[in-house]
């Protein structure tokens, strides 16, 4: 299941603002937001298509065999192995 929690990036490090649900390890994805929200150039109805396209997205990025790109940057970096899993 997708969540979305807030944050602060400071210092190089993304601190939570409050803790996910039920995660204890999982990949992110992390968007950098406007200082201020008034700055924020999406309308709510584009905000309420972007959060559907992202919904409908989940399906590919959990599905079988996709696990296989979890070390993809550590592979094209030419530090590791693509994963077998």
């Amino acid at each position: 299941m997708i969540q979305t929690v807030e944050g602060i990036f400071r210092n190089g490090k993304v601190e939570l603002l409050e803790m996910p649900a039920n995660v204890h390890e999982a990949r992110v994805i992390v968007t950098f937001l406007p200082a201020s929200m008034e700055a924020a150039s999406f309308t709510p109805n584009e905000v309420e298509h972007l959060l559907g396209k992202l919904a409908a997205w989940e399906e590919d990025w959990n599905a079988p065999g996709m696990a296989a790109y979890n070390d993809y940057e550590a592979w094209r970096c030419g530090i590791g192995p693509v994963s077998s899993q």
